[in-house]
């Protein structure tokens, strides 16, 4: 937990998911430097803010109450942060309305409060559909740490809003002004499709997604070496991503009662498009969740798992290893979890300390694919 103090407010903040002795914090130099900026400037009570990737809420709950807020984001586990934080300061839950990446923000706005993303997809489609939903005068400003702020962040803010103005550093963050102008109707180059030629599936990918112009190498890797078995299992695609894994196993197995999770909207938007141009109306569970935190215990016979490495901007297996535990607590006795991942991450030896039997199915140069057996 963390303290986070601005002219709006003094808050304690949390990231999710939690963990012990958490080396992060739920904040940062660029979110303090864009409430400051607001503050100067003047916010009344009146004023309609839309705040855009707001990583674990530390926006949203510094504004709650001293103007309308709307946030929207791609991620669930910052959907839950906002939700906890609000909570946690004594704010109310309605305080704040809350629209998925997957839905349009309706405004109009007077202020767009922008916390640039890692995918500049995303951020490129959110920018897209700000186009007539801000006020007379309205303010577009992006905020970011400086070591991940991209020239092609400010281009998108000028092509999509108007003429850029960049601050002056501090704290190593900074500011990009864009003044709106009159433009043109844009047209979105999203969702993309790419096709895969065994199965042969042509699959629609949301801005957000991981490798959406064409399937990742790891994933590649799992396709060849899918677990076979045949029966009325209880499958579910961990991480699914655009869903490709789910729908391939179940292509192949049309007992199997299938649960496909991501903490993505987008992911979810596109896993679901997927299914139903795959699968038609072959029934599924489709959610966006903490992983399988809600999944009820021993309700798994397989799990399927491409598990990232990061959060946002930090790298590390501290997802992965939840993930893991999460598998473990849903599947099964006999049950099995299966996945693939970078070599060098040594994946085999923290699933050790969790399942009685693993071992590596196949392998190439770069990945290997694992079974753990509960």
């Amino acid at each position: 937990m963390n303290t986070f103090t601005t002219p709006f407010a003094q808050l304690e903040l949390i990231r999710q998911p939690e963990q012990n002795h958490e080396p992060l914090q739920a904040f940062d130099a660029a979110d303090e430097y864009l409430l400051n900026h607001l503050h100067q400037q003047g916010l009344v009570a009146d004023d309609r803010v839309l705040l855009l990737n707001d990583g674990f809420g530390a926006l949203a709950c510094s504004l709650a109450g001293k103007a309308r807020v709307v946030s929207s984001g791609d991620s669930h586990l910052g959907h839950l942060a906002l939700q906890k934080n609000l909570a946690r300061n004594g704010l109310p839950a309605d305080a704040v309305a809350f629209v998925p990446a997957s839905q349009r923000a309706e405004g109009p706005f007077d202020w767009v409060l922008i916390r640039v993303p890692k995918t500049l997809a995303l951020l490129e489609e959110q920018l897209i559909r700000l186009h007539d939903q801000l006020a007379p005068g309205a303010r577009v400003v992006a905020g970011a740490m400086i070591k991940h702020l991209p020239r092609a962040a400010g281009e998108l803010m000028e092509t999509y809003i108007g003429p850029l103005q960049a601050s002056l550093a501090v704290k190593k963050a900074r500011l990009l002004f864009a003044t709106p102008e009159q433009k043109a109707a844009p047209r979105s180059p999203y969702p993309s499709r790419y096709r895969l030629e065994q199965p042969p599936l042509e699959l629609l990918n949301h801005a957000n997604l991981f490798c959406r112009e064409g399937l990742d190498i790891g994933t590649r890797a799992f396709l060849a070496h899918l677990p076979r078995q045949l029966g009325e299992l209880r499958v579910a695609d961990l991480g699914c991503g655009n869903g490709v894994l789910g729908i391939v196993y179940a292509l192949g197995n049309s007992q199997a009662q299938l649960t496909l999770v991501d903490e993505s909207y987008m992911a979810v938007q596109s896993a679901a498009a997927n299914w139903r141009a795959a699968l038609g109306e072959r029934p599924v569970q489709i959610r966006a969740d903490d992983g399988l935190a809600s999944q009820p215990a021993d309700s798994l016979d397989l799990v399927l798992c491409n598990p990232p490495f990061h959060q946002q901007q930090a790298v590390g297996d501290f997802l992965a290893w939840r993930m893991f535990q999460q598998a473990h607590a849903a599947l099964v006795q006999g049950g099995e979890l299966w996945i693939v991942g970078n070599r060098h991450l040594g994946y085999h030896v923290k699933l050790k300390r969790l399942f009685r039997g693993v071992e590596q199915v196949a392998a190439t140069p770069k990945f290997v694919i694992l079974k753990a057996r509960k």
